[in-house]
């Protein structure tokens, strides 16, 4: 053989083994799983970049594994250019990101905005992390208690914020662990101890992924409705992970709804006693940033109210109507004022107010201090809180001197969402929408109620109208603000235009995001400067957060007073109890409230477009172990494709082998049954033809000395062969490829006989 063929083989077989190469494989994987759970999309990018970088980090750990002094400053130049590009990344991440990079790192990703620069920052530690370890403890000291501990950080990663791995990934590490396993093992020093080559090992592995499909398909585990909460509460850094919402409390005016966007804890933070699912309030945001697209707080959200004891009236939602019509009975004047006379009196049909009971669970101790409130809530009628609650401008219930805790209970009264289902009393409310000066009509409802020493129901009403004529002009002042978008103004006018009523605009608005081809998505990841102009007409999905923020840009700009507000939505109902349901992190909801003209504050719902999207958060209808059994099938599948092409491939390589070589040049004929007897036989390319004849002899006794002969004058002497040549080297090959397949039975013989064995 000539030396350049040769090298040519040489090369070859270098880039096979390298590119190839398990340990590669098996840490691209790994990084892949990582960078999975910070960016999905771009998993399999990192996977290629981590490949190729790979490639060439474990080339440099190779020259210095044999040249010690320059590879300890080849490999100090590469952890330093590493460093400094994760430092420069984390740098560069900072400029208009209002965390630092170690904060954010900590900082469960679902509470936190993407950050590119950030994330690359991860991959390069990860990258140069993984890399040195796996290359370390496989290929220099092997170590399997090591390999496993770097097997389950992936595992730990997820872990920690209650996301589960995809079952690809899990599997898939598995069968590349068991690989690590038996590629890099070491045997104990013994006659009894039997060395298995790789082409085993690899059968090995196929047999493990088979059997590990198998017994996922058939054997999955029983899904089981358990409390894991003490479990959980174990393993999930709660103590760290209240630190750092400690940590973030100076961005709690500000909300920009990423904690919405994938799956949180699953513990319950409450258990709810109520006759149907609401929405319930925690928070309300009046001013919407359009190049940051986040919320921020105003007055109108923080202001609060302080009644000395913890059960109150929450005059928020409805019974405006009511209130205007009694001011109207007690002074005639007013009512002739406002074209009133006829409704004197008149009050809206109302169903009967209903109890929704509140009990903080495990999950809220140290680290939440407003109160979920109930939609259409009318009043906190009873607590076993002793601390101070308060009422803000919002509706919202807080604490202003210390947290909740375990089993502190909560009970309102509240209104069905159904008032304005009803004909009449939308006409009712409309009545007072349709006056032209509308806040005037509020202050002088409430100057006609205010009087000394009122009885019950006259303190009510004036309650009811203090707060609505007081506000009205900050909600009209701050919470028609849609940003002069003027497509968005457009858009709004465009969907209301065959609306005659400010609920039938707000409903019409409601139902757009049905009809429109937006989409719910917890997997997408708004892209930097995206807001809520790309969601209404470029990018058409989001989640919650989206949704709600759309609605309450095109309800301002069809002229009613909207906010965005965030809480959540209870929808898991607990197991064998009645009307009871857990509320956990995943039920997390953002929504809008509208201000109807005539009624108050009104709850919407625009995220109902792909509901049971939403409804997954919170609900594993098909549990993990269901999907490694249907992963399991489809891995079955595989494996026994593979194990089948693994028997017969020989057979047919063999088969096209010949196929081929009777249709070759003669003298390229011969070149190739050498090169095949070679690869068959496991002879390096450094052996001459002589010598590969003498080591096919000694192994099989197959004797293809006119191959050896032919090849000679041929690769060397450059002489011309003809198709009598091709026969004679064909039948060579037939020779010595029957004599192998002899050679291994008799050795599968020997090795299963009692004489064998010993």
């Amino acid at each position: 053989m000539t030396d350049t063929a040769n090298n040519e083989r040489g090369l070859k077989a270098f880039l096979i083994r390298t590119l190839a190469d398990p340990v590669l494989l098996y840490t691209v994987l790994l990084i892949m799983s990582i960078m999975y759970h910070y960016r999905s999309s771009l998993a399999l990018a990192y996977g290629v970049l981590a490949y190729i970088s790979g490639w060439v980090v474990f080339r440099i750990f190779d020259f210095a594994y044999k040249h010690h002094i320059l590879g300890f400053f080849a490999c100090t130049m590469l952890y330093i250019g590493g460093a400094v590009s994760a430092f420069q990344c984390m740098e560069t991440g900072l400029i208009d990101y209002p965390i630092s990079w170690s904060l954010w790192f900590f900082t469960p990703q679902d509470s936190v905005r993407y950050n590119k620069w950030y994330t690359l920052a991860i991959f390069i530690l990860f990258l140069f992390f993984m890399l040195s370890v796996v290359y370390y403890f496989t290929r220099v000291r092997y170590r399997i208690f090591m390999n496993f501990l770097i097997f389950i950080i992936p595992f730990t990663i997820y872990g920690k914020e209650y996301e589960k791995m995809p079952i690809g990934y899990i599997i898939a590490l598995a069968v590349g662990y068991v690989l690590m396993m038996v590629t890099f093992r070491q045997l104990h020093s013994s006659e009894k101890e039997v060395f298995v080559n790789k082409g085993e090992a690899w059968k090995s592995v196929a047999v493990f992924t088979m059997l590990f499909a198998l017994f996922s398909t058939l054997f999955p585990k029983p899904v089981v409705q358990e409390d894991r909460t003490i479990l959980e509460s174990l393993i999930n850094a709660d103590k760290l992970t209240d630190r750092l919402n400690q940590m973030l409390d100076v961005f709690r005016d500000t909300s920009t709804g990423e904690q919405f966007r994938a799956k949180q804890s699953n513990i319950p933070h409450y258990i709810i006693k109520a006759g149907e699912p609401m929405r319930l309030k925690t928070a309300t945001f009046s001013t919407y940033d359009f190049t940051a697209d986040n919320w921020k707080t105003s007055d109108i959200d923080s202001y609060y109210r302080n009644f000395g004891e913890n059960t109150f009236d929450i005059d928020f939602n409805g019974e405006v109507a009511d209130a205007v019509f009694f001011a109207a009975e007690k002074d005639s004047d007013f009512a002739r004022k406002y074209g009133l006379e006829s409704y004197a009196g008149k009050t809206l049909t109302y169903p009967a107010k209903e109890k929704a009971a509140i009990t903080t669970r495990y999950g809220v101790v140290n680290g939440a201090d407003s109160v979920p409130v109930p939609q259409g809530a009318t009043a906190l009628t009873a607590t076993n809180f002793d601390g101070e609650l308060v009422l803000s401008r919002a509706g919202t219930v807080f604490t202003t001197d210390k947290k909740f805790y375990i089993e502190d209970s909560f009970e309102f009264d509240y209104m069905p969402s159904t008032v304005l289902a009803n004909a009449d009393n939308r006409a009712l409310v409309q009545v007072l929408a349709d006056i032209d000066d509308y806040s005037t009509m509020l202050e002088d409802a409430y100057d006609v109620l205010d009087v000394w020493r009122p009885d019950e129901e006259t303190k009510h009403f004036r309650s009811v109208l203090d707060l609505n004529s007081a506000f009205y002009n900050d909600y009209t002042a701050l919470l028609l603000d849609y940003g002069n978008d003027s497509r968005i103004y457009d858009l709004a006018q465009q969907i209301t235009a065959d609306c005659d009523t400010e609920f039938e605009k707000a409903k019409e608005i409601e139902w757009y995001f049905v009809t429109n081809g937006y989409n719910y998505d917890l997997k997408y990841q708004k892209a930097q400067g995206e807001n809520v102009h790309d969601f209404l007409f470029t990018t058409k999905t989001g989640v919650c957060v989206e949704y709600a923020t759309a609605m309450v840009m095109l309800a301002r700009a069809a002229g009613i007073p909207a906010r965005y507000c965030e809480g959540y939505l209870m929808q898991q109902k607990v197991a064998g109890e009645k009307d009871t349901y857990s509320v956990s992190a995943n039920d997390g909801h953002a929504f809008p409230e509208l201000y109807i003209k005539g009624y108050g504050w009104v709850t919407f719902e625009p995220t109902m477009s792909n509901l049971s999207n939403l409804q997954q958060k919170t609900e594993e209808k098909t549990s993990t172990t269901e999907l490694l059994s249907k992963a399991g099938l489809v891995m079955l599948v595989i494996a026994a494709i593979a194990l089948l092409l693994l028997v017969v491939m020989p057979y047919l390589t063999h088969k096209l082998f010949m196929f081929m070589n009777c249709r070759r040049q003669p003298d390229k004929a011969v070149a190739a049954v050498m090169h095949r007897l070679c690869r068959l036989y496991g002879i390096p390319a450094t052996n001459t033809a002589g010598e590969a004849a003498e080591i096919i002899a000694a192994a099989s006794g197959a004797d293809i000395s006119a191959t050896r002969e032919l090849f000679g004058k041929s690769a060397y002497g450059g002489l011309p062969m003809t198709e009598a040549d091709r026969d004679k080297a064909m039948a060579d090959y037939l020779a010595a490829y029957e004599a192998l397949k002899e050679s291994k039975k008799k050795k599968r013989k020997l090795k299963r006989s009692p004489q064998g064995g010993n």
